[in-house]
């Protein structure tokens, strides 16, 4: 991650008025005041996520020794707005929302597989879930070209945005009251795919219209995030393509 942090208040400044995509801002405890709290305002005002904590932290994480107790985590690509995303797609709408993944490696593979099967764009949540970093380019092998990402505050409020514009919205659950192939995905449809550990948050699941799961018979009782999340894109694929 080194190669996209960006060190000391002024360069960190600079990149937040200039609109710059960033991850994450990291500040040293009790480190508010003159141009720190001028970065916070404009951080805040723009939904940056600001983490607050020890020297110790940062000075671990900076290559330099004039970080002056503030960090700006970059993105390695820019992120795209919902309004731009949804505007341009043609014909029936085909999303990905992804309910706080964490783990870049299953971001980048979840990125190629969207871009295999012709999905329009992935949804993040700016909180509890991993960014576009260089790990996520890595292993998407080309697709973070290609596939637009757009992160937003609130994923619930987001899905209600998705639904106003007829795009109906199913969940992967083990709860799911049909099999992943047994559902019909004809018309715009976003596909939901929850954390690798806990899945998707109860306000998301309660958002969405229908829940599917994916039949296994195996002594494993579940799949990798990026893997279930495959199986499923390629059952729509198979459909919207018949």
């Amino acid at each position: 991650m080194n190669d996209y942090i960006l060190e000391g208040r002024n360069p960190v400044l600079e990149a937040i008025e200039s609109g710059r995509a960033i991850n994450k801002l990291m500040i040293a405890n009790g480190n508010k005041e003159g141009s720190i709290k001028k970065i916070i305002a404009k951080a805040k005002d723009k939904g940056i996520v600001i983490s607050y904590v020890d020297r110790q932290k940062i000075n671990s994480l900076s290559k330099s020794d004039n970080h002056q107790g503030v960090l700006a985590f970059v993105a390695a690509y820019d992120y795209v707005e919902l309004e731009d995303m949804l505007n341009g797609i043609e014909g029936p709408p085909f999303i990905i929302v992804l309910d706080e993944i964490n783990d870049p490696h299953n971001l980048g593979s979840i990125m190629r597989t969207a871009d295999a099967v012709g999905a329009h764009g992935i949804i993040i949540p700016k909180r509890r879930a991993v960014g576009l970093t260089p790990v996520v380019a890595k292993t998407s092998a080309g697709a973070i070209e290609y596939v637009p990402v757009c992160r937003v505050t609130n994923l619930a409020r987001t899905i209600d945005e998705l639904k106003e514009r007829n795009i109906w919205v199913a969940g992967a659950d083990m709860s799911g009251e049909q099999t992943h192939f047994q559902a019909n995905y004809s018309g715009g449809i976003a596909l939901v795919m929850g954390n690798e550990g806990s899945g998707i948050s109860r306000l998301v699941k309660e958002k969405c219209d229908f829940l599917v799961n994916i039949p296994m018979i195996g002594k494993v009782s579940s799949l990798n995030a990026s893997v279930a999340a495959s199986v499923i894109m390629y059952e729509i694929f198979k459909q919207r393509q018949g």
